[in-house]
């Protein structure tokens, strides 16, 4: 309504939700049902690791960027006009990727100029679980605000309640078509009370000093194990969201997808629940409750080491953790 315009851009193997609108800007769904709609484009992932442009490229945030640019003057070409990119600050589904820095805002800058707005999905990573910042889209700098920001679990801490934040110039546009918003649940009291709480508990707990405190302390301890086995190629992430690249090779860096599952299959015989994320399903995806402490992330790194090392005893331990708590 805003922009008059129709065309989506996202990245590849995207995740946005559930809903047929969502559905249909998520290649990681729609590749394996109706396939992609004609007012959908898709970039490539802002992967360093093992992207089209790594980290011996000389400029990978420009490289990156210019794929977006190309796929707007394509679709210029064919008459399309773009309305909006679509991104997560953090892409979770897509490998645990942390974009490199500068990215959101060369792209923004992109789609602004063709009258698109820029929209950063903070369902996953927001509510300061990356440590520095509150919001993830705060990693590309202090300088880049995006036009829609949406919000969804974290605020509710399991219970269903989403938010969103956008510009008044945008908000009026919706609202002077005279179409009334109406939701029978929106706004209620009692989800409203305890999304406030859920943000007292954030700030008068320290939560995200905690994310920082804990994070890196848990990057360390995994950063140790990828010196140690060869099969961990990357291991990457900010606070409490955190991504472990599982490899065959150092060479060609090809996804360990086997070796993945049997590693989280035998994590949960430990009581230590784990998941798998990425193109290639060999991505250790940690992003565990606020709460997840230094003992935790020792006991859950120890555990992963002695599998890896094919120490660990087949008896199952009187330890229990839960380090990936999370409601599709």
């Amino acid at each position: 309504q805003y922009t008059k315009h129709e065309d989506v851009i996202v990245l590849d193997h995207a995740y946005h939700g559930h809903l047929t609108s969502l559905i249909d800007i998520s290649p990681y769904k729609f590749r394996n049902l109706e396939g992609q709609k004609e007012w959908v484009h898709v970039a490539p992932v802002p992967d360093t690791y093992r992207g089209l442009y790594r980290e011996d490229h000389e400029d990978s945030v420009t490289a990156y960027a210019n794929e977006v640019k190309n796929i707007i003057e394509q679709a210029h070409k064919r008459g399309r006009k773009i309305a909006a990119f679509f991104v997560e600050s953090l892409p979770s589904v897509g490998g645990q990727i942390i974009p490199p820095a500068g990215y959101f805002q060369k792209v923004a800058e992109h789609v602004r100029k063709a009258g698109g707005i820029f929209i950063a999905d903070e369902i996953q990573v927001g509510f300061g679980r990356v440590g520095k910042h509150f919001w993830a889209f705060q990693l590309q700098g202090e300088d880049f605000v995006p036009d829609i920001v949406t919000m969804g679990k974290p605020i509710g801490n399991g219970h269903p309640i989403a938010c969103v934040a956008t510009t008044e110039e945008i908000a009026e546009a919706f609202a002077s078509t005279g179409v009334e918003y109406f939701n029978t649940f929106g706004g209620n009291p009692v989800s409203c009370a305890i999304g406030l709480a859920v943000l007292d508990v954030i700030e008068k707990e320290h939560l995200q000093a905690h994310a920082t405190e804990v994070g890196n302390f848990l990057m360390q301890l995994l950063k140790e194990q990828k010196i140690k086995h060869p099969i961990i190629g990357d291991v990457r992430g900010s606070g409490l969201f955190i991504g472990v690249d599982l490899i065959k090779d150092q060479a060609q860096r090809t996804p360990a997808t086997e070796a993945a599952e049997h590693l989280i299959t035998r994590l949960k015989e430990e009581y230590i629940l784990l998941s798998t994320d990425g193109p290639g399903r060999n991505v250790l995806k940690f992003k565990p409750p606020m709460c997840f402490n230094m003992e935790d992330a020792k006991f859950v790194v120890d555990t992963i080491d002695k599998l890896l090392t094919g120490n660990i005893e087949s008896d199952t331990s009187s330890n229990t953790i839960c380090i990936h708590l999370f409601v599709s």
